[in-house]
């Protein structure tokens, strides 16, 4: 046998001629496993690390930019960017506040595109649109936004089709919100009840068409046929993951690399794609657009992750929506495949869906006896680090450091 996949891992690393980040974990992983001791019954930190390390490597290893080669992903060059990697010395600005005169707006604007004279459909339309979403992605975009103009010498205040693509992020996740719900569903999104909830599965279906088609024309309008296409693929990665979330895999390796592009496609596409959308408004540079896409894509992975963990840490009234839910859903996340390794029993539930009784009980006490948590935590962590190594390619601005600063905010949250 070729041995277990994490150290099929190390070693496809170890013998990787460029130095990279990913390297660097490794070495610290294994260099932290000789300092640190473990406590009986329960893996050592540095365990944990070296596992969550070699999952971040194996993804990498299959994935890689969905436009280029894996080698290109891992060890990017950026001599012609003229980028400076040091932060600037001035406290960064809390994200929200920098991102808000830009955000003030936001949901008026979205209501102006979903203007519609049917009374009914109107309020369908706005019901999620109360300006008391966390509005992650539109901040991140005006954020990504700012700083790129700032990067190409130009003054840091958004273009009309800046401000466009923001709003059209915050549209597209919202339509998908109606969506999933309908597909799960759910019964409570954000502290109240669901769309479908109070007026049905049949006019949920058709509040969230509706949605992405408003989302459509503001896309049109911006008219840069590179655009719509970045922006538009983010709507198939959207099915595309939703078809994933309904299956799983048998093969362990086979299901985190699974696990993890279904959370690329159905979250951190729209942050990456929109994030790289608005580069391309401001700058010619192709590696320019990268570092924004790697950014946004590192950021919705991680931040998904948290997503993941909040499922089995957070209770139901402070999360807004059912705790458990993915395991009553049947979903095997980041908790739940980590803690597979120290308890096998959880792989007949895995490929069962915890369909049968009790299943949903048991797996949840295997996740809090396990590592499972600690574990994706730190992976969510090793995501963060990259999303700040690309980001900090930009020139020094407010807003480039407000994107490192929330990639603090995103391992933090607790809802």
């Amino acid at each position: 046998m070729a041995g277990p996949w994490w150290r099929q891992c190390r070693r496809w690393t170890t013998n990787s001629s460029a130095a990279s980040l990913f390297e660097t974990l490794c070495r610290f992983s294994s260099r932290s496993a000789s300092l640190s001791s473990s406590t009986p019954g329960r893996p050592s930190w540095s365990s944990v690390a070296g596992k969550a390390v070699s999952f971040f490597l194996l993804f990498l290893r299959f994935s890689g930019h969905r436009e280029g080669s894996a080698s290109q992903f891992l060890y990017p060059t950026l001599q012609s960017c003229c980028c400076r990697t040091i932060h600037s010395d001035a406290k960064p600005k809390d994200p929200f506040t920098l991102a808000q005169k830009d955000l003030t707006s936001l949901y008026d604007d979205i209501k102006k595109e979903l203007f519609v004279s049917k009374e009914e459909l109107k309020s369908l339309c706005d019901y999620y649109f109360d300006g008391k979403g966390k509005a992650i992605r539109p901040m991140i975009v005006v954020l990504m936004a700012r700083a790129l103009n700032i990067h190409s010498n130009r003054a840091g205040d958004l273009i009309p089709g800046q401000r466009s693509i923001a709003m059209i992020s915050e549209m597209i996740h919202t339509a998908s919100l109606v969506h999933d719900d309908v597909i799960d569903g759910s019964d409570k999104r954000r502290g109240k009840k669901t769309i479908n909830d109070v007026w049905g599965e049949r006019k949920a279906i058709l509040a969230g068409d509706f949605i992405l088609s408003a989302a459509s024309m503001a896309l049109a309008r911006i008219g840069n046929n590179t655009v719509v296409k970045v922006l538009s693929q983010v709507i198939e990665d959207l099915v595309r993951g939703e078809f994933m979330q309904l299956g799983s895999k048998e093969n362990e390796n086979e299901r985190f690399k699974h696990y993890l592009e279904k959370t690329f496609k159905k979250t951190a596409s729209l942050i990456a794609n929109s994030c790289k959308a608005v580069s391309i408004l401001v700058n010619s540079d192709p590696e320019v657009h990268e570092i924004a896409y790697q950014y946004g894509r590192n950021v919705g992975i991680a931040f998904q992750l948290v997503d993941d963990v909040l499922d089995f840490t957070s209770g139901a009234n402070h999360l807004g929506k059912p705790s458990a839910a993915d395991l009553k859903l049947g979903l095997a996340t980041g908790p739940v495949l980590f803690a597979c390794q120290q308890f096998p029993e959880l792989h007949a539930m895995i490929m069962r869906r915890f369909s049968s009784d009790g299943d949903v009980d048991r797996a949840w006490q295997y996740v809090l006896q396990s590592d499972g948590v600690q574990q994706t935590n730190y992976l969510a962590q090793r995501y963060c680090e990259e999303a700040i190594r690309q980001v900090s390619m930009l020139r020094p601005s407010p807003e480039r450091d407000a994107l490192i600063k929330l990639t603090e905010l995103v391992l933090t949250r607790d809802k």
